[in-house]
């Protein structure tokens, strides 16, 4: 794996740097406040789906493990929680006799650790379904699919549309930690000592802006808003990665610990209710979600069981 670009990548917009600091302060601000005024919720030992969801209600607050990602939950410029995945969980726990949430940032990495470990109740990251994470964690069923996309320099000089397409021309490509881009890539052929791997989607956008790579790989939202703007780069359109040599759906979720079925499976009961009604897509639309992102898609399905 390479090394990410690390810190000498200076060249970001305003917006997306003011987004980074706060999120820094929001990990500040909100380790205060986890500290001062939120007891840990300990888990139930699993016994009848476990009890956390009624503690939550005796607690009026739920913590949600985000990854500081635009669009699917980050700390904005005025040091507040938005994204897809907190607004969502604020509609579904509000329905739920949860009145309130509290952010707690952290690397994507260390989400699901972070919630074995009980630091936050559930991840609200807008984490890829994968078997692998299903060994772990239980999933509700997922509120959006996904479609890759790139960045790639002004007027794509290389013609990149497809992974196939950055191979056969010999494409440097970068992605981010933790993405499922790493995996579409080397089952397109690379190597993934060979992929650049960056902190987030704003230094894979300096990235290309500067010419240290020929792409960045990410869902299709990502690669939309973080290029929308920019003077050097532009996303492409949209496709689905081949996995085993088939088109693979891509579901984003929120995860919970396994002990405890009782409250995935209430967010699930919620969470429908609003696929049904229209109110899903009312709430994600202003981060850049189309129609053809909503989903049918199971956590059954995408786990593999």
């Amino acid at each position: 794996m390479a090394p990410p670009l690390g810190n000498d990548v200076h060249t970001i917009r305003s917006e997306h740097r003011h987004t980074r600091r706060s999120v820094l302060a929001g990990l500040a601000a909100f380790g205060a406040l986890g500290a001062a005024g939120c007891t840990r919720v300990a888990s139930a030992s699993g016994k009848d789906g476990g009890d956390l969801l009624q503690r939550l209600r005796a607690l009026g607050v739920v913590r949600l493990g985000i990854a500081g990602e635009v669009p699917f939950g980050y700390i904005d410029r005025d040091g507040k929680l938005t994204g897809e995945a907190p607004e969502l969980a604020k509609a579904v726990f509000k329905r739920l006799g949860v009145d309130r949430v509290q952010p707690v940032p952290t690397e994507f990495g260390s989400l699901i650790p972070g919630l074995k470990s009980q630091q936050f109740d559930v991840v609200a990251a807008g984490m890829y379904v994968t078997p692998d994470r299903c060994e772990q964690v239980i999933f509700a069923d997922p509120d959006y699919q996904m479609p890759d996309a790139f960045i790639v320099p002004k007027g794509n000089p290389l013609g990149l549309r497809t992974y196939a397409d950055a191979l056969r021309r010999h494409a440097k490509v970068a992605t981010g930690t933790g993405y499922a881009q790493i995996q579409h890539a080397v089952e397109a052929g690379y190597q993934e000592s060979d992929l650049v791997i960056v902190p987030d989607q704003v230094a894979g956008l300096n990235a290309v802006e500067s010419g240290r790579v020929d792409l960045f790989a990410a869902t299709a939202v990502t690669a939309r808003l973080v290029a929308r703007g920019s003077a050097k780069a532009e996303s492409t359109k949209p496709f689905v990665a081949l996995v085993d040599g088939k088109p693979k759906a891509d579901g984003g979720a929120f995860a919970f610990r396994p002990t405890e079925t009782r409250l995935r499976d209430a967010f699930n009961a919620e969470l429908h209710k609003l696929r049904r009604s229209g109110e899903l897509y009312r709430i994600v639309r202003p981060f850049g979600f189309t129609k053809a992102e909503m989903t049918t898609l199971t956590a059954k399905e995408l786990c593999g069981s």
